[in-house]
């Protein structure tokens, strides 16, 4: 049977012209701003000027990511369109995808199959240019960097201190390490340097944390870029950058408004990565999404133990939200890898496998039942080849835990195969109240926020600091950073920090070697090993079969 891809199923949909989704969204059309037909911008005034109350929020999460792939985002998507279905009145909330998976070898993050955020092509590619100007953001603040030193480095700023990095949208490993300045005393002082990819910046994080454009501004100004010869770091403030980056991200602050395949208001809205920041889409989308629906379908990046965590301990934290419900996401076939399986094994019966790897699932389902105190719902994309014997398995294990587990076929049913899994929802929403908290306090040091994070969420026993992250440690709490939240950069694959330990490992430390601050967007982030923030192209990327026709239509994207 020949299935179509994703990019042929969202062409094949017949989209609702935005005007007709806000009207859906309860948003009045004096709020829109149009990017075309399907697509617009919402003017934050709408916030303050609605009555409306906010509705309950959902987060999706899922076990430690596999090659066998999960379904976080389509399960969002399909959740939603879900919800609809049974007649809730319901928005989603999600990330902008990078340019850099688009053309690499992850793809997109609009979805799959019949439960996708449209116009696909438009979303993957330049959508309403928010990553454009961050990036140009960005590289506005180090253009401003650079020449401050050039015209004679008032602040006394230590070429070998510089923390601050360009970025480019794209997948370039050439641009990791360059050294730049070249060419004489005209052009620069040559230094060595390096490119991230725009989703890496903290800008992203600062984009995706603020409140409004006054949080936005203040968080920019405390961006710290440098360091003095005497240790002082330096900030946007200090090269007096803020207003004019401010400038070129005013428009870019406004959330974006598409549609589902059928017809589910989207708010779709910033990416930061989920591993050097929190990766979950803005606060300003999140807020609206949840005023102009009773129920919001948002999701987390990666696993439980970084997406819902962060999620949870970061974002929540600062933008005061308490999900009503957690989805958190498997597939068989993942969990049989984290029994021990490779790829090419997973078509055929192994409970033996299965029931090695389930426990990966039930520590993600302790957590956020037992750390942070929320009622959650496993959802199990089914593939052909998973058996009932294999599904009911992972049922028992899960009520054991006294927690439902619902099947999802939303990839090839969309909403109609989400239906189960919203009336879960709902009942979890309904009847099973919460009790929130987060996983430390801020009032702990940094070391405890760290060891909190290990023992409770990641089953380890516990912490080490390598001599230089102890180091910067002591230097952070004496600058006054010490209060701030914790981000832990770690492998996404594996609760450890060791990506080869499958299943839920016990007994393992977590080495952090360097800390730093992420002093705009409010966090500090423990780096455990060496985290790609400038990724490269794989030998065949997804660019080389993308294609556009005569008539402007896009093929081969997915």
């Amino acid at each position: 049977m020949a299935y179509l891809s994703d990019i042929e199923i969202a062409q094949q949909c017949r989209m609702k012209p935005i005007t007709e989704i806000a009207e859906k969204a309860h948003v009045d059309e004096k709020y829109l701003e149009q990017y075309g037909r399907y697509k617009a911008k919402i003017d934050p005034a709408l916030m303050a000027e609605t009555d409306r109350k906010p509705g309950k929020l959902v987060l999706v999460t899922a076990i430690t990511p596999t090659p066998a792939g999960e379904g976080k985002t389509t399960t969002t998507i399909g959740l939603a369109d879900g919800l609809s279905r049974i007649g809730k009145d319901v928005t989603v909330a999600l990330r902008e995808p990078s340019l850099g998976p688009v053309f690499g070898v992850k793809g997109g993050a609009a979805g799959g199959g019949y439960a996708q955020v449209v116009p696909m092509e438009d979303i993957n590619l330049h959508f309403t240019g928010d990553f454009h100007a961050i990036g140009a953001a960005n590289n506005l603040l180090a253009a401003m960097l650079d020449n401050h030193i050039q015209q004679g480095n008032a602040l006394g700023i230590d070429v070998k201190k510089i923390v601050w990095k360009r970025c480019v949208d794209m997948n370039d490993r050439q641009l990791r390490f360059v050294v730049d300045g070249l060419g004489g005393r005209v052009n620069g002082t040559p230094r060595e340097d390096g490119f991230d990819i725009t989703v890496a910046s903290e800008i992203m994080a600062v984009f995706c944390l603020a409140s409004d454009i006054h949080d936005l501004k203040e968080r920019l100004g405390r961006i710290i870029v440098a360091y003095t010869y005497d240790d002082r770091p330096v900030t946007a403030n200090d090269l007096k950058a803020t207003g004019a980056m401010t400038a070129l991200l005013k428009d870019a602050l406004k959330p974006n408004l598409v549609q589902t395949l059928e017809g589910t208001p989207a708010f779709v809205h910033g990416g930061p990565f989920a591993n050097i920041a929190h990766g979950c889409n803005s606060v300003m989308a999140t807020r609206m999404a949840m005023r102009m629906g009773d129920y919001t379908v948002t999701e987390a990046g990666f696993g439980a133990d970084l997406g819902a965590e962060k999620f949870l301990d970061i974002k929540c934290r600062m933008a005061g939200l308490v999900p009503d419900a957690v989805v958190i996401v498997g597939t068989v076939r993942a969990l049989k890898m984290h029994g021990g399986l490779n790829k090419k094994q997973l078509d055929r019966e192994d409970l033996v496998a299965l029931e090695r790897g389930i426990p990966n699932l039930l520590r993600h389902v302790r957590n956020i039942r037992e750390v942070y105190g929320l009622p959650c719902v496993v959802a199990i994309n089914r593939f052909p080849t998973d058996t009932d014997a294999e599904i009911e398995l992972i049922i028992r294990k899960c009520r054991e835990l006294g927690v439902n587990t619902v099947l999802s076929t939303v990839w090839a049913e969309g909403g109609k195969g989400g239906e189960n899994l919203a009336r879960e929802v709902v009942r979890l929403c309904e009847e099973e109240k919460g009790s929130f908290r987060f996983s430390y306090d801020l009032d702990l040091s940094i070391e405890e926020k760290l060891e909190a994070i290990v023992r409770k969420v990641y089953g380890g026993a516990g912490v080490t600091l390598t001599q230089t992250a102890r180091q910067q440690m002591e230097r952070l709490s004496a600058l006054g950073f010490d209060r701030l939240p914790v981000c832990v950069a770690k492998t996404q694959y594996s609760f450890s920090d060791d990506p080869t330990l499958l299943g839920a490992p016990e007994g393992f430390t977590v080495t952090v070697r360097n800390l730093k601050v992420s002093a705009g967007a409010g966090f500090l982030v423990a780096l455990t090993g060496d985290i790609m923030t400038m990724p490269g192209l794989p030998k065949s990327p997804a660019a080389e079969r993308i294609d556009v026709d005569d008539n402007g239509k896009i093929s081969g994207l997915f």
